[in-house]
């Protein structure tokens, strides 16, 4: 499913200018937007006139988010406090923006984490594949009438040139028989891509695109929690060289915004522009299968959304 390349239209919208204000009268939800790449393209996206609303799992971090997005000039910023990794979590989110804000125009699903030992949820799933991709895949589907309700909406999925190095271990997804972080990352960064061109074909002919963006190397606190050795070693030293979190937002906010791009889905992003995934990432019948596998273990065998077809 490779798409034809799109760039930016000029260099400082690539590097996440917000001299225009073409979200106004927009509602955008961004995850994970308590501080980092999250909270960098929230606050792109309010300087471009979008209503922005944030989740986070801690109230007083989300909390700051908002008073930040305020202080940047946004009139609002709507704060929904989640922890992703538990399902629950994610039906109640999704409950309470369907009560809380108008159609969605925009769903930016950017929460992520990275663990070097194995972690369960709430729901006894390993942590790096539940928040990195069931959540995500929980979400959006939920949200999906939501999206459809706007004229134009759009699904913007951050993943990672990791995903190169990614392959979907059906055998084993939770990483119960052996563990590997950067295995277990890699392989959620491809299923965040394969969940996005499988959405993109199935919402074909709908109001709803779907793409996914690579944000680059960014200097924020992602890791920090249960870091690999070498991150210990190497994130100290390369940090001088890392994008900035505005500079790492750049991607989804253009992807997120840009009038060009209203059409365009089924395709992975970065600053520059179009990019080719890996060759794992477009096989359509992996991307089925993993969506039937998603589907089951976050209990949506069926369809739930009147803008997806039947399995």
């Amino acid at each position: 499913m490779k798409g034809p390349t799109i760039s930016t239209s000029n260099d400082s919208e690539r590097m996440g200018s917000h001299e225009n204000r073409n979200m106004v009268g927009k509602t955008v939800l961004v995850t994970g937007a308590s501080g980092g790449i999250g909270l960098a393209t929230a606050l792109g996206l309010a300087e471009k006139g979008a209503r922005v609303a944030i989740t986070g799992r801690n109230r007083e971090r989300v909390l700051a988010a908002a008073e930040t997005i305020r202080r940047g000039g946004a009139e609002a910023a709507d704060v929904f406090v989640a922890d992703l990794s538990s399902q629950r979590e994610v039906r109640r989110l999704a409950a309470e923006v369907v009560e809380r804000l108008p159609p969605l125009d925009v769903l930016v699903n950017n929460v992520g984490g990275y663990w070097h030992t194995r972690h369960l949820t709430a729901d006894g799933l390993e942590r790096t594949f539940a928040l990195n991709h069931l959540a995500p895949f929980l979400l959006t589907n939920l949200l999906l009438d939501r999206l459809g309700q706007a004229p134009s909406a759009r699904v913007v999925t951050v993943s990672s040139n990791a995903q190169a190095m990614g392959k979907i271990d059906f055998d084993d997804l939770q990483g119960s028989k052996a563990y590997s972080g950067a295995r277990a990352y890699n392989q959620s960064k491809l299923a965040n891509l394969l969940f996005t061109y499988e959405l993109a074909r199935r919402l074909h002919g709908t109001s709803v695109t779907a793409n996914a963006v690579h944000p680059g190397v960014v200097n924020t606190s992602f890791g920090g929690e249960d870091p690999a050795p070498v991150q210990r070693i190497l994130v100290p030293i390369m940090r001088p060289f890392m994008k900035s979190p505005a500079r790492g937002a750049a991607a989804s906010i253009h992807v997120a915004s840009a009038p060009a791009l209203a059409e365009a889905t089924g395709l992975f992003f970065t600053a520059r522009g179009t990019k080719p995934s890996s060759p794992r990432s477009y096989d359509a019948v992996a991307a089925a299968r993993l969506w039937r596998v998603s589907a089951h273990l976050t209990g949506l065998a069926q369809a739930t959304g009147s803008l997806r077809p039947p399995d």
